[in-house]
């Protein structure tokens, strides 16, 4: 359930979209086409294009216009843009690059150079989000300790001192209300706090070979009752005598666990209740799927929701899956999403396999 690449092709030639679109398809790579300028700035946002080929010759809005309007708004001037034109003058080339283009292809063009710029461009987002990435994880892993080390020792004092309160105080005592919401709040924070500390040991593992199998069925026994209580049928398809694939069983247990829970939390409103757990090999690894027909994810925030304290529920500090992603990673491994708002996700674990 790998996505795809998706190529915007914007050009009011009708036969250079149809051959470019044929073309980029053979590659493996999604289409969405536009015909002149106004259209592909309205149809960018629902598209979601990972690459833009741009022509700059059209009527109403030119293809400098639609590049400058990209790269001058947040949620769109990440995305590469690659200018074509019949013009092969320097000034033009200027002009193009400094609205922001960041490629540029004279008419008549060869296919082959076409598809080798385009993968170029693609590769350069691909290790610029990475570095990205790399760097705001730095970032919040420092934040983690700093607020597991500055919360902990507070924590325990206002734990203790309003539980003796609570012990001490008389049944019928109006202010007891108050000590139980405290309460409330500390066991949540504590449990933040916890794991906080468990985020530590995602990525410190004693991989020993397992069978998966065994491993996802164990972490839906722990879910029996409460899968019963929420009326949620589960199906499983288990692949017949999987290879076994080296992992820290306590670490993997609570990364499949946080998945499943996450899975169980979206489906609380869902007129359809079934969660789909599978495993399988794919060439060199052994994959584990995980899909729910809950509530679904936003692609406003798909690319947050392994973010330590992001959440999009009303309580909880948000880090189950962040605990998986460093998890899965320490055992070289991916973690992908597929997600439909009000359809319900589709998480895939993909751990190395053992070379016999």
């Amino acid at each position: 359930m790998e996505k795809k690449v998706k190529v915007m092709i914007v050009d009011d030639n009708v036969d250079t979209v149809e051959l470019l679109s044929k073309r980029f398809r053979a590659l493996g790579y999604d289409i969405a086409t536009a015909y002149d300028g106004e259209q592909a700035l309205r149809m960018v946002g629902e598209s979601r294009p990972d690459l833009i080929v741009l022509d700059i010759m059209m009527p109403k809005v030119d293809g400098y216009e639609v590049c400058r309007q990209l790269k001058g708004n947040e949620s769109t001037k990440h995305i590469p843009i690659l200018m074509l034109t019949a013009k092969s003058e320097v000034p033009e080339k200027i002009r193009g690059l400094d609205t922001g283009a960041d490629e540029y292809l004279t008419k008549p063009f060869d296919y082959n150079e076409l598809a080798a710029r385009v993968r170029s461009l693609l590769a350069k987002k691909e290790a610029s989000i990475e570095l990205a990435q790399k760097e705001k994880r730095a970032a919040l892993d420092y934040m983690v300790d700093e607020v597991s080390h500055e919360v902990r020792n507070p924590l325990v004092a206002i734990g203790g001192f309003a539980r003796r309160i609570a012990k001490n105080l008389p049944a019928g005592d109006p202010n007891r209300k108050y000590i139980e919401i405290i309460l409330e709040n500390v066991t949540s924070l504590e449990k933040m706090v916890t794991q906080l500390v468990a985020l530590k040991s995602a990525v410190v593992s004693t991989p020993k070979a397992e069978d998966i199998n065994g491993l996802v069925g164990l972490v839906l026994d722990r879910f029996k009752q409460r899968l019963k209580d929420s009326g949620i049928s589960v199906v499983t398809h288990y692949m017949k005598n999987p290879p076994m694939v080296p992992v820290d069983h306590e670490n993997m247990v609570r990364a499949v666990t946080n998945i499943i829970e996450n899975g169980i939390e979206a489906m609380e409103n869902s007129s359809r209740k079934e969660l789909t757990v599978s495993t399988r090999v794919n060439d060199d690894w052994l994959e584990i799927e995980i899909a729910d027909c809950g509530r679904g994810i936003s692609p406003d925030i798909i690319n947050n929701i392994y973010d330590p304290f992001f959440t999009s529920k009303i309580y909880g500090p948000g880090l189950g899956l962040t605990f998986a992603l460093k998890t899965i990673r320490s055992h070289g491994g991916t973690i992908s999403v597929l997600s439909e708002v009000g359809q319900g996700s589709c998480f895939v674990i993909r751990l190395p396999v053992v070379s016999k």
